[in-house]
């Protein structure tokens, strides 16, 4: 049985005790931490792109919105850190192909609630081939590595998301078969192209995991998916699947058209050959079946990072709430495969404001400070 840490144990190790068990290095038993990836844009930005801001515009507000961003992070303490997504001028699901010529407005509906009141975003949809990025993720990495000091990591949209820009209706000359070879070719290259630029990892958005359940209860969609994603992942080694992540979050869990029990997607989800896993936690209904499931079905050679701070709620977690929910996890999964992160992004479309950047980065310096406060107490029961 996995060493499990009772409510009674943590709680004589209140927060005095835990401040003498301050080390004055790095604990052994490291639990790396490690964002998701958007944060709130400046208001600035955010109004710039409202207003149909052109590039020569936008690109000094855009500038200035990383260099602040990469700092904030940094200040946080935190060791991994992102850009914040800044750049993605609309939304995480699609940026590859925004603006693309071979692409009209009346796509599929993102079925995720925006924080202007409910209004809902749209994929754009293909008119013809062939299919190509407009864009790799690898420019905002670059970017954002210009300003950091920290390691910074990638999170790029999966091919199965990507292929809802296809018609359902078909399109003449330019079969499915041909496009879905694109889509994996293109994000093949994508993944490539920011591992290259020193990605120190490239997170996959797992987005359609709960719209596949929710549109198809039988599985065969979800699965479906989840072929797509293997077949890319199939292109790279252990060595390169090992620096590559996979994130489904449960935003959007409950939106329009049925809820879907989100512990229920997991089994599906470690399926996948990625060599890390971002699942959400900290603002589910039952955690402990959440670990059950990651314990049950993660295969020993995945790393599962599981949320320990809520975006979905403005309240900002303490430091001892994140570590006890640390050590909950460490007890299910062992703190050798453990890792922490947010159960989803801040700010997945440019105009969120569900939470201001101070919300955000205060519950990353939750995040950050809790993990070590739990990988000390694990050091100290190793």
């Amino acid at each position: 049985m996995p060493l499990r840490f009772g409510w009674a144990t943590m709680g004589r190790t209140g927060p005095g005790a835990v401040t003498r068990l301050r080390p004055a290095s790095t604990p052994a038993t490291m639990i790396p931490t490690e964002p998701i990836g958007s944060i709130p844009r400046p208001p600035e930005l955010v109004a710039a792109i409202r207003g149909g801001a052109g590039p020569a515009e936008l690109a000094p507000l855009l500038e200035q919105a990383v260099r602040a961003t990469v700092a904030a992070f940094e200040a946080t303490g935190a060791p991994v850190i992102s850009d914040g997504e800044q750049a993605k001028l609309e939304n995480f699901w699609s940026y590859p192909v925004h603006g693309a010529p071979n692409t009209a407005p009346d796509g599929f509906r993102i079925p995720l609630l925006d924080s202007e009141g409910g209004a809902r975003h749209r994929m754009p949809r293909l008119t013809h081939g062939p299919f190509r990025y407009g864009c790799y993720a690898d420019q905002y990495l670059r970017a954002a590595r210009r300003h950091a000091t920290q390691p910074v990591k990638q999170a790029i949209i999966s091919p199965s998301a990507l292929s809802l820009l296809y018609p359902p209706d078909g399109l003449p000359d330019y079969p499915r078969e041909q496009f879905l070879e694109d889509l994996v070719r293109e994000h093949e290259t994508e993944i490539r192209r920011c591992l290259e630029a020193g990605a120190h990892k490239v997170q996959v958005d797992f987005a359609e995991g709960p719209l596949a359940m929710r549109l198809d209860p039988s599985g065969a969609l979800l699965a479906s998916f989840v072929h797509l994603n293997n077949m890319a992942l199939s292109r790279f080694s252990d060595a390169e699947r090992s620096l590559i992540g996979l994130h489904v979050s449960a935003a959007g869990i409950s939106a329009p058209g049925g809820s879907v029990d989100y512990a229920e997607l997991l089994p599906a989800l470690f399926e996948i050959r990625a060599g890390s896993f971002y699942i959400a936690l900290a603002g589910q209904p039952e955690p402990e079946r959440v670990l059950r499931i990651a314990r049950d079905y993660a295969r020993p050679y995945q790393r599962v990072f599981v949320g320990v701070t809520d975006p979905a709620n403005p309240a900002v977690e303490s430091a001892q709430q994140v570590r006890d929910r640390v050590l909950l996890a460490a007890s299910y999964l062992g703190p050798q495969r453990l890792g922490t992160t947010d159960d989803a992004g801040f700010a997945p479309f440019f105009d969120d404001a569900g939470v201001g950047r101070a919300t955000a980065f205060a519950k990353v310096r939750a995040r950050v400070e809790g993990t070590r406060l739990a990988a000390v107490l694990l050091e100290g029961a190793a």
